[in-house]
């Protein structure tokens, strides 16, 4: 079920290790992480440090893009769940005092931005 839910939008849990050992030249010594999604082919990791999205690019996802965002950088974030007509669930989030998100994530599933949010809502306001 997970890569399907994956392919359908859902972001499903990851083990922590084997993120660890996939962004071992990414972390700093002793980060470790926390909680990790996977989403389609994308992450959404967070250490006790900060936030990093992981954006898989192109076809064959070789080209990769490495996103962190110091949870002392968050200034808001929003969570947006779906409806009647609107199937999309999105979480936006804010850096400092800048007017428009910085990253804007959607999610299939309310189920998973739900989650999301308080692993982000727990870093944040630690």
């Amino acid at each position: 079920m997970g890569l399907f839910s994956g392919l359908l939008g859902n972001a499903s849990q990851r083990d922590n290790d084997k993120v660890e050992r996939d962004l071992a030249d990414i972390l700093i010594p002793n980060e470790q992480v926390h909680l990790a999604f996977s989403l389609i082919r994308d992450l959404i990791v967070f250490t006790e440090k900060r936030l990093i999205l992981v954006d898989k690019q192109g076809v064959t996802g070789k080209k990769v893009s490495y996103k962190s965002i110091p949870y002392r950088s968050i200034s808001r974030f929003t969570v947006e769940t779906s409806g009647h007509f609107d199937l999309d669930s999105e979480l936006k989030i804010w850096i400092s005092s800048a007017a428009e998100p910085a990253e804007i994530l959607q999610f299939k599933s309310d189920n998973s931005v739900i989650q999301i949010q308080q692993a982000l809502a727990e870093a944040v306001l630690r």
